[in-house]
């Protein structure tokens, strides 16, 4: 006896029609969703401007892989002065963007 399966996916936020599953991740942990065309677009857009300035995860072995900057630390600490005398937004602490990086050495390369 032959079987026909249909499978009805409903927009988990609306209740009505869904059109595709979507995946994300989010604090460590995985989730499925599924939306109707015009919700998924709204998902999108509102992840938009994080999804723009985020970085890729590494795949494979899922152990994350810890880089050793070559920038002294000394150096660092001269980078982060010349960035906020010259208007650029770096905080006391952490990585300092390439862009800041680039514009610092673009400029103290020519004196």
């Amino acid at each position: 006896m032959a079987q026909n399966v249909i499978i009805e996916l409903e927009d988990d936020l609306d209740g009505g029609p869904a059109d595709e599953t979507l995946t994300f991740a989010l604090d460590g942990r995985d989730y499925e969703i599924d939306l109707s065309t015009a919700n998924a677009a709204k998902l999108r857009e509102a992840v938009r401007p994080f999804v723009a300035v985020s970085r890729k995860a590494p795949t494979g072995d899922g152990r994350r892989r810890r880089t050793t900057g070559i920038t002294a630390s000394s150096e660092t600490a001269k980078i982060r002065a010349w960035a906020k005398q010259h208007g650029h937004q770096v905080s006391d602490r952490g990585r300092i963007h390439q862009s800041v990086k680039d514009a610092y050495y673009a400029a103290t390369s020519q004196s």
